[in-house]
């Protein structure tokens, strides 16, 4: 659970550094650039979501593995 929260924060500080820097440095439109951000916020979520759903399967096997053992105990 740590390394999974420790990926989080760096996805999230990763995120917001490459957003700023897309601000600053780009040469670009308003309209645009709120299309960029909507488009990193996305990607973003998407990333998120499938590290979560990526975990979630891990410890479900893991739960699962855990419910076996117990039971080939009893």
């Amino acid at each position: 659970m740590r390394r999974f929260m420790t990926f989080l924060t760096g996805a999230f500080c990763g995120a917001l550094v490459g957003a700023v820097t897309a601000l600053l440095l780009a040469p670009s439109s308003g309209e645009e650039i709120r299309v960029r951000i909507q488009q990193r916020k996305d990607e973003f979520r998407n990333e998120i979501q499938e590290a979560y759903e990526t975990r979630m399967a891990q410890l479900e096997g893991e739960l699962s593995m855990m419910r076996e053992s117990r039971k080939q105990r009893e």
